[in-house]
């Protein structure tokens, strides 16, 4: 197996980091990408390797990270898409959206975006972390991304990680003829800081004895399916444009299909971060 440069957002912690360590441990150039400065640079030290600070937040953050990582790096093997979170009472971001479908969605939508010419002059595979939560609490309205009038935390996480599973949708349908592939997947609950920061109800099975009752997985083996699709070569382990569970491709939310939305979300997503809609 040859070496690979990957990008990994939400580094520093959970399945990133488990992730991060597997694949420098298979030889690999692992990028780190945290929020965190002391998680991300303490992790970076153990696997004496380059990282990037960005606040997904603010999409600046995002817009600064993607010239340092073109400068740094005139290849990218692996983009993978891995930070996200759920949250709790509806709150903006600088940008002015709705913070969960901006740090879940619109800021890898956007860093992915500028990366591109790297991306396909690498022949590169984009690897976006989802959740079964898309299929159990997604319902994406193109006419309300920000949840404006249906707003909860599960709603807003369920169309965010919805959302991941369109935009590797659309990846594949735009850049496959130049080489790129992409995938969404999903995790499994893990046992991490996932939910930390939320109201929701799932805060009670991740945050709780509750987790260990229900068999929640470690972070190395939520970073499993993660290392698979970023090691592996598309068209022969797994195929571009599919969403993923347990390393098998998986049904999902019946939005996923649908072909018209994942092209509106890709373009009013391109609108909402300043980006153009060409399609190649």
């Amino acid at each position: 197996m040859r070496n690979k440069v990957v990008v990994l957002t939400g580094a520093s912690d959970g399945i990133g980091a488990a992730a991060a360590r597997e694949l420098a441990a298979h030889g690999h150039t692992v990028v780190l990408v945290g929020r965190s400065p002391e998680k991300t640079a303490a992790l970076a030290r153990e696997l004496k390797t380059d990282h990037f600070l960005a606040d997904f937040t603010k999409l600046s953050d995002v817009r600064a990270l993607a010239i340092a990582l073109t400068d740094a790096y005139p290849r990218i093997d692996v983009l993978a898409n891995n930070a996200g979170g759920i949250f709790g009472d509806p709150a903006r971001t600088e940008d002015g959206f709705e913070k969960t479908l901006q740090i879940n969605h619109l800021a890898p939508f956007l860093l992915t975006n500028l990366l591109m010419d790297t991306l396909v002059a690498s022949r590169a595979s984009i690897v976006n972390t989802s959740s079964v939560g898309a299929r159990l609490f997604g319902n994406i309205d193109l006419n309300d991304l920000n949840n404006e009038k249906k707003f909860s935390p599960n709603k807003a996480y369920g169309d965010a990680k919805l959302a991941n599973i369109l935009f590797a949708k659309e990846l594949n349908n735009r850049y496959a003829r130049a080489g790129v592939s992409a995938a969404a997947f999903h995790p499994g609950n893990v046992r991490t800081n996932f939910a930390s920061n939320t109201t929701s109800g799932m805060r009670f099975v991740y945050q709780t004895p509750l987790g260990r009752l229900m068999g929640l997985i470690s972070p190395g083996k939520g970073a499993e399916s993660l290392v698979w699709l970023a090691e592996g070569a598309p068209g022969r382990e797994w195929v571009s444009g599919e969403y993923y569970e347990k390393k098998k491709a998986a049904k999902t939310n019946p939005q996923a299909g649908d072909a018209g939305l994942a092209a509106g979300l890709w373009d009013m997503s391109a609108e909402m971060v300043g980006l153009t809609t060409a399609k190649n």
